[in-house]
């Protein structure tokens, strides 16, 4: 018995879609096979980026990025964080520390935090994304405001423990007017952070490094690692 026209349509459409699907997925996995180095190549160029805005230029002579070791501490966060090891002439002369201030007012806020070998602040910035409000917790990325920037200079000698806050908090930091939480959140944060480095700083810079040492731009443009 013959199909009906209707069936031999449905049928015919049937195996059209199918192919149509077939040939999108394969196109999509070649694209993504393409790009792939590319995306990892951006992403260590933002993240050098990021690691040179809180590590001064002239202070390390080696790539931070290959000089790096994966730590677990509670005083950085409740993960496993990445410090990176500033040297120069093959000495240590600072660190790149991962951190998070886990009570932010939208949630987790990611931080990179610069110190000196003696730990001193060379900078602290606010990794993206976060969910402060806009307006007003976000005031702690450099875009919006320099407040962040006033953690520069301060160590745990410079500044005692009670200094570490807010001054709404009889600590020595600022607020922002409406909003406590953020600043709070991410002064204590650094403050961790510092205790952190102040414990382990010889351990750290004693330890072999984790890194992967190939560069996702050296593979994608030639250029050295």
């Amino acid at each position: 018995m013959q199909p009906a026209p209707m069936g031999k349509a449905i049928s015919r459409n049937a195996v059209i879609l199918g192919l149509f699907a077939m040939a999108t997925a394969a196109l999509l996995a070649w694209t993504n096979d393409q790009t792939r180095e590319r995306v990892a190549c951006n992403r260590e160029m933002a993240l050098q980026h990021s690691l040179a805005e809180v590590m001064p230029a002239g202070l390390a002579d080696n790539n931070l990025l290959e000089d790096r070791l994966r730590v677990t501490d509670r005083r950085l966060g409740r993960h496993s964080y990445t410090v990176y090891r500033a040297r120069r002439d093959g000495e240590p002369v600072g660190a790149v520390l991962e951190a998070e201030a886990p009570d932010g007012y939208g949630g987790a806020i990611a931080l990179l935090v610069g110190v000196t070998y003696d730990g001193e602040v060379t900078g602290v910035r606010v990794v993206p994304p976060h969910n402060e409000t806009p307006g007003l917790g976000d005031d702690i990325e450099t875009r919006k405001s320099d407040w962040i920037l006033s953690f520069d200079g301060h160590s745990l000698d410079s500044t005692p423990a009670s200094g570490w806050a807010v001054r709404k908090d009889g600590g020595d930091f600022d607020s922002f007017t409406g909003a406590t939480i953020t600043p709070r959140a991410v002064v204590s944060a650094v403050y961790r952070a510092l205790t952190f480095y102040e414990d382990q700083r010889e351990a750290l810079f004693s330890a072999d490094s984790d890194a992967d040492t190939v560069s996702h731009c050296a593979a994608d443009h030639g250029r050295e690692a």
